[in-house]
């Protein structure tokens, strides 16, 4: 009962999977589902096992233990039933270059099983969802932007409506203006299709994710919405500052406002002589306006700039790969994050 549970909520349950090299393993023990609708960030160093992750679970290659289910199928037991829910697009998408882009999608659409009428209307849709309807149907593929085939792979992986959507590396090589089309052509998935992104663009990742999970040596190291990942990763408020005071005397300044703060950072100083400070405190109490009260006493400081920082999901994710060497040394590591829907 549990399992079927399961299923009902989450699009894809990979249970302790494993996928060994002779005595190296790409992937070790990892264990995590993702909920209907859901988009997932999947982060780690080159070589850190999100690509054979993402071909397991798209069943391109098989696990040397473990499981994987796509909506209830088993990948390794019913490859031909598992993919009918799956679209795939690779970090390298070998589409064709001398073919027409609506061309190129109705054959694709009837190798997906799609017939008669259906492969007109579909391919329609998916051309009108992807923004490729007016200025690139008819133009041959060879002759598209990045970007434009990028969209281009997308469509490709959602003509059958698949219920999971992997995408390795989707925005790799695109300028700004085509990173936000494809984030929101991204956005415009969730709640219709599970996601799966695998990117080293870390902004990006956050700003298109619900969840993430960060992977490294081939084991899980985290996993959660980048803000629970902040708290568990980076707890302290940190604060940037900007003034003219020395390194050596902005430890004492920071010792006699008090509230355990403490500079983690120094920059500078620049060609007006100012130095930026980052400071961290694990007061819960916003400091912002008691840094600004104190910092104003003494003109000599000549106060610049005081702002509350944000961590990044790059450093959250430096964080978690550091500590991810310590768990490893000390044999304390989990490998499973069975986040999601359950």
């Amino acid at each position: 009962m549990e399992d079927l549970g399961q299923e009902a909520q989450n699009s894809v349950i990979v249970r302790r999977l494993t996928k060994a090299y002779g005595s190296v393993k790409a992937i070790d023990n990892v264990s995590f589902r993702i909920g209907k609708g859901e988009i997932l960030g999947f982060l780690g160093p080159n070589g850190a096992g999100k690509s054979t992750t993402m071909r397991i679970i798209a069943g391109l290659s098989q696990a040397t233990s473990g499981s994987v289910h796509v909506c209830g199928v088993s990948v390794a037991n019913e490859p031909d039933k598992a993919k009918l829910h799956i679209g795939f697009m690779p970090e390298n998408n070998p589409l064709p270059e001398d073919v027409r882009v609506i061309e190129y999608l109705r054959y694709r659409a009837r190798l997906k099983d799609l017939r008669g009428l259906d492969v007109k209307k579909r391919v329609d849709e998916v051309m009108e969802i992807c923004h490729l309807q007016r200025k690139a149907g008819r133009k041959i593929i060879g002759n598209l932007s990045k970007g434009y085939r990028q969209r281009v792979g997308i469509a490709d992986a959602i003509l059958s409506r698949p219920d999971v959507i992997i995408m390795d590396e989707p925005t790799i090589g695109l300028d700004p203006h085509q990173i936000i089309a494809i984030r929101e052509l991204i956005n415009s998935l969730r709640g219709h299709m599970s996601v799966i992104i695998s990117s080293h663009i870390l902004p990006e990742i956050e700003l298109v994710c619900d969840r993430v999970i960060i992977i490294n040596q081939g084991r899980i190291v985290a996993s959660g919405t980048p803000d629970s990942l902040r708290k568990e990763f980076l707890p302290l408020n940190r604060y940037k500052v900007a003034l003219k005071v020395s390194p050596e005397e902005m430890d004492k300044v920071a010792a006699a406002i008090g509230r355990r703060l403490e500079v983690s950072k120094a920059e500078g100083p620049d060609a007006e002589g100012y130095y930026n400070y980052t400071l961290k405190s694990p007061e819960t109490e916003q400091l912002s306006r008691a840094l600004i009260a104190e910092l104003s006493k003494d003109t000599r400081y000549a106060l610049k700039e005081v702002a509350c920082h944000k961590p990044s999901l790059e450093e959250v994710f430096m964080a978690a790969t550091r500590k991810s060497w310590t768990q490893v040394r000390e044999g304390s590591h989990t490998n499973s994050a069975e986040g999601g829907s359950k």
